[in-house]
């Protein structure tokens, strides 16, 4: 599991997948979540506009496991 470090309250699932490299523009998010399947802490999520917080676990099948967490201090 790779460990995605956010220092603001929260990102958006959109936002992840450009940071991870999985689309090119945040406009592609919505095309990817309907032909990809995508986990947010064990359920499928098609909302490109779902808010990542610490502790939250995002699962790509094929791109791996992450697990987001707020940078300290923040």
């Amino acid at each position: 599991m790779k460990t995605v470090n956010i220092d603001t309250e929260y990102i958006t699932l959109g936002q992840f997948l450009k940071l991870m490299d999985l689309i090119s523009t945040g406009g592609a998010a919505k095309r990817f979540l309907q032909t990809e399947e995508v986990y947010v802490n064990g359920e499928r999520e098609t909302r490109r506009g779902r808010k990542l917080r610490d502790g939250d676990e995002v699962f790509v099948p094929g791109s791996g496991k992450f697990f987001i967490k707020r940078s300290a201090g923040e």
